[in-house]
């Protein structure tokens, strides 16, 4: 089962909590044990997991990558959005999680989150539920 949704982010660099929206799609599609593959499409976001009880660690991870990867530090791409591309490549663009019983097999404090890069932007996510 392949299914697709749509996320308006509204800062330059955020990340989202998608785990619901996640959750419903494997719970649509029926499958008890399995895996899901979440995707971005985009060169300048990102898919993590991570922790989504206390806010602060949200904040924490966009703090370093920004120190790690500064906006402006005379990169060569023209668009001047290289930063967003080099941290989508350090997060990734896909995450895989278990689905066990019909559920997601994350850990207790563990989300899914869209990465936000270079928005605001509506960003898409492809969500594939296999059964096996």
């Amino acid at each position: 089962m392949l299914q697709e949704f749509s996320v308006r982010t509204t800062r330059r660099v955020e990340l989202v909590d998608i785990t619901n929206e996640v959750r419903k799609i494997v719970k649509e599609s029926g499958v008890k044990d399995g895996i899901v593959v979440v995707y971005v499409p985009h060169t300048t976001c990102g898919v993590t997991i991570n922790e989504h009880a206390d806010p602060s660690v949200v904040e924490d991870i966009i703090n370093q990558l920004a120190k790690i990867v500064p906006a402006n530090a005379g990169y060569r791409h023209l668009e001047g959005n290289s930063d967003a591309h080099i941290k989508a490549s350090i997060v990734g663009s896909s995450v895989t999680i278990i689905v066990n019983n019909g559920n997601l097999l994350l850990g207790t404090w563990q989300g899914v989150f869209l990465c936000e890069f270079d928005g605001p932007r509506t960003r898409e996510v492809i969500v594939k539920v296999i059964e096996g």
